[in-house]
This record gives C-alpha cells, sequence and structure tokens, in this order.
C-alpha cells in the first residue's frame, strides 16, 4: 500500500549501554523494517557540561542538524499527549495518509530539551505519567511503534502480547 512509504527517523541523546536494551531495541528493529523505512540516529554529545542550559542547547544543535524543514518532529515529553495503544496506531496511519514523507521521533537527554528544539517540534508524546529512564524509553517507543503497525495491518501480536 503507497501510504506505507512514509519514513521513521528516531532520534537519541546517548548511547544505549545497557546490553538488555540494546537487545530489545535489534528485536524491535528487525520487527519494524516490514512496515516502514526507519533510520535511528544516535546522538553523543561531544563535551558535557555542568552548566545544564549549556548542555541542552549543545544537545538541542545536534538534533535540529539531523531535522530538514519537511520533517514533523515529535519529542517524547512527559507533558506530551498520552495514546493508548489504538490511538498511536490511528496517529501512525493519518500520517501516513496525509502523504508525510518523514516522521521524526526524538528521546532527549536526562536534562530534557532546549527551547529551540521545542520551538521547532510539531507536537509532543507522552509514552507514560511514569518516568523511565531515557535508554528504556527507546526500547519502549520501539515496541510501541511496532504494536501500533500491528493494529493498523490487522495482525495478532496486540492482544496476543
Amino acid at each position: 500500500v503507497e501510504f506505507y512509504r512514509m519514513k521513521l527517523t528516531f532520534i537519541w541523546v546517548g548511547k544505549t549501554t545497557e546490553s538488555y536494551l540494546q537487545e530489545g531495541i535489534a528485536i524491535y528493529e528487525n520487527r519494524l523494517k516490514h512496515y516502514a523505512p526507519f533510520s535511528i540516529h544516535i546522538i553523543v554529545p561531544k563535551s558535557v557540561y555542568k552548566d545544564v542550559e549549556k548542555q541542552k542547547e549543545q544537545e538541542g544543535e545536534m538534533i535540529l542538524a539531523k531535522i530538514t524543514p519537511q520533517d514533523e518532529v515529535y519529542l517524547m515529553d512527559e507533558r506530551g499527549v498520552s495514546f493508548n495503544s489504538e490511538n498511536l496506531a490511528d496517529f501512525l496511519q493519518k500520517k501516513m495518509s496525509s502523504g508525510l514523507k518523514n516522521l521524526v521521533l526524538v528521546i532527549g537527554g536526562a536534562f530534557g530539551f532546549s527551547d529551540k528544539v521545542y520551538q521547532r517540534a510539531n507536537g509532543m508524546i507522552s509514552l507514560s505519567k511514569l518516568t523511565f529512564s531515557h535508554q528504556m524509553v527507546r526500547l519502549i517507543l520501539c515496541e510501541q511503534i511496532y504494536r501500533a503497525f500491528t493494529i493498523i495491518r490487522g495482525e495478532p501480536y496486540h492482544h496476543a502480547g
């Protein structure tokens, strides 16, 4: 189907150091390949600042460098819109049907996002009212996007999981 041509881009600040999370992410990366072209950009800050605002600015510049003007960008943020799995599938379905070329989902660093990144974003999504480590959120996001595609396609994963 034509609308599955929308590309997904994940941008993450910092490396995933926990091997169990790397393994889980790899499993969902492999599964996602069957639904949409996607890429993961891992941003590793060049320096670590004691000043939180400086750190967020540096990370923000690196995030913005990976985004084109045509991209639609959503930040994973606790103040964002909360979806259940069906709502997330509807959200993805609408984005694909709209002809959007690239949907960018961003997970920031430990201190969140710079003002410039918030200004560039088209919206914010909250994956939970709970707080997870930034590394854990990467796996949860991959799993939820995969789940959304299975819902869109009417595949059994959503209810079997």
